[in-house]
């Protein structure tokens, strides 16, 4: 079987400090992955940063699309730019953060159809 997602036809999660798409879950027929389309805007003055949060049971890998930002975990803080690549392992505490003046666009893969984070 091949299914075709559309950009319209991504789910817009409604998570906070960042706009999140998802693009493959189990909604549309996975077994295996999630896919995510992630925008984090240019932090607003005063803003309360997003708190860091894991994923217990998978790993996380992210492509940065363009942008520039800043993840932190616990062995420290990396600068991320366009065409690195993140890779986080299950259970680690991390956070990304837009330290640029454009938004910072990524795609987040999940191996797991049915991705939630836990803080």
């Amino acid at each position: 079987m091949v299914k075709i997602i559309h950009p319209g036809d991504a789910r817009d999660l409604n998570l906070p400090g960042r706009k999140s798409l998802e693009i493959i879950s189990q909604e549309v027929g996975s077994a295996e992955v999630t896919l995510r389309l992630v925008e984090i805007p240019v932090a607003e003055p005063g803003e309360t940063p997003r708190k860091p949060h894991r994923h217990t049971d998978f790993e996380e890998c992210m492509y940065v699309l363009s942008g520039q930002g800043m993840t932190r975990t616990s062995n420290g803080e990396s600068e991320v730019s366009a065409g690195d690549t993140i890779l986080v392992c299950a259970g680690e505490l991390h956070v990304t953060r837009n330290t640029g003046s454009e938004p910072l666009r990524m795609l987040c893969f999940f191996p797991t159809a049915n991705c939630s984070e836990q803080k």
